[in-house]
């Protein structure tokens, strides 16, 4: 099912919505004494990728699982291959260069430095949208949207739907700094990435997101701060309070549910008996399981393919949604950041369940994968979001949408 309303339409309507927020229960960053933005430039020394090859030739293989599907892990034999093309395929500076063709920056905010890329359109109405990506997501999955987003008229679509880019990497992700106090969890950030926007000079802007980009999204949907005409999301907070609590007591589904409805209590009662393992370590030790993926490349990429295997629409096989090189380019991205630890930390700063309803009343938009780990009925979005004015079922993709 969809409703369509071009970006136009959005903008109006969202306009209504602001004129109607009061300024003066606005949360928002600290004032920062030095706000200047500054040009950044990947350039990862040449020692940093000496180690880790270094590492990965060394590498302790432990023994294969014990069946021949995925229900214990990652396959020995598919990370082996993974670590192969890492070694002997893999170019870090393809990458690098990459990045470095688009504009990039770091700023202080609330008293950390947040890192950046800044695209700007070159069609004079554009619309500015931040977009924040998610774990185990990083920048390395908003690159193949910047051209569609910011130009699309170079892409076979219209003018009047293009945007400015902000592209912001979360605290303790990628390239901005590493948090080293509590407190930097989902709130925090929603109020940095307005502080971010305003001081970009954005009077008006929206938000998209998937994982903790969708959390983030919907903090600021919350918050309300001025100029935030609405957002638009892709890993939908909708569960409602009963069906959470049914999930979380581990009883049958109601018998009153509707298709699309039972079709989504499956799947999360699937996740919440199978798949969280990996949530419930960072919620809880974050601090422990970081040593080891800190220290181990390999450790790190096992942890990381593991969620490719089961979030992109690939049936388990994520080389036929994303090549190794492009799993390799966010994989060693958090390896050369050193960011294992500091990006499992948000989970224990938020400590909730990110599927449970949410209370938003500014203009959203929802757009539902068949990949997701769960895909979420309108019938649940619309008691969540309740100005919905786009609500779209596609045909293929998966968690990290914008791959």
């Amino acid at each position: 099912m969809q409703t369509d309303m071009p970006r136009r339409a959005f903008i109006g309507t969202s306009a209504a919505a602001i004129a109607a927020v009061s300024l003066s229960g606005q949360a928002s960053a600290a004032p920062e004494a030095n706000s200047a933005i500054r040009p950044f430039t990947v350039a990862i020394p040449q020692g940093q990728l000496n180690d880790l090859r270094r590492r990965l030739v060394a590498t302790r293989w432990p023994i294969k699982q014990t069946v021949a599907d995925q229900s214990q892990g990652v396959q020995l034999a598919k990370l082996k291959a993974l670590v192969e093309h890492w070694i002997k395929k893999y170019d870090w500076r393809r990458f690098e260069a990459r990045l470095n063709s688009f504009p990039q920056f770091t700023t202080r905010i609330d008293g950390l430095g947040i890192h950046f890329l800044h695209i700007r359109s070159k069609h004079r109405d554009a619309l500015p949208l931040i977009l924040t990506h998610g774990w185990p997501g990083s920048i390395a999955e908003m690159l193949k949207v910047i051209g569609p987003l910011s130009d699309p008229t170079a892409h076979g679509g219209k003018a009047e739907d293009a945007f400015h880019l902000v592209i912001p990497s979360m605290p303790g992700y990628g390239f901005s700094e590493i948090p080293t106090t509590p407190g930097w969890g989902p709130d925090r950030i929603a109020r940095a990435w307005h502080e971010l926007m305003r001081r970009l000079g954005y009077q008006q802007y929206v938000s998209q997101g998937g994982d903790w980009g969708a959390v983030i999204s919907d903090k600021l949907a919350a918050q309300k701060p001025p100029g935030l005409l609405g957002i638009h999301v892709n890993m939908p907070a909708t569960v409602p309070p009963v069906i959470a609590r049914i999930l979380n007591n581990g009883d049958p589904a109601p018998k009153n549910l509707a298709p699309d409805e039972k079709r989504a209590f499956d799947a999360l009662d699937e996740f919440y008996r199978k798949n969280t393992g990996y949530s419930a370590m960072m919620v809880t030790r974050p601090q422990t399981v970081g040593y080891g993926l800190f220290d181990s490349p390999v450790g790190l990429a096992a942890w990381m393919y593991d969620k490719f295997a089961q979030w992109t629409y690939s049936g388990g096989e994520p080389e036929r949604s994303l090549t190794r090189d492009e799993m390799l380019d966010d994989i060693t991205l958090y390896w050369l950041t050193g960011t294992a630890i500091s990006s499992a930390q948000l989970y224990w700063e938020n400590n909730a369940n990110n599927f449970n309803a949410v209370d938003i009343d500014i203009p959203a938009g929802i757009t539902v994968f068949p990949g997701e780990i769960y895909r979420a009925p309108r019938s649940w979005a619309e008691r969540a979001y309740h100005e919905l004015i786009y609500f779209n079922e596609v045909d293929k993709g998966g968690h990290f949408a914008a791959t």
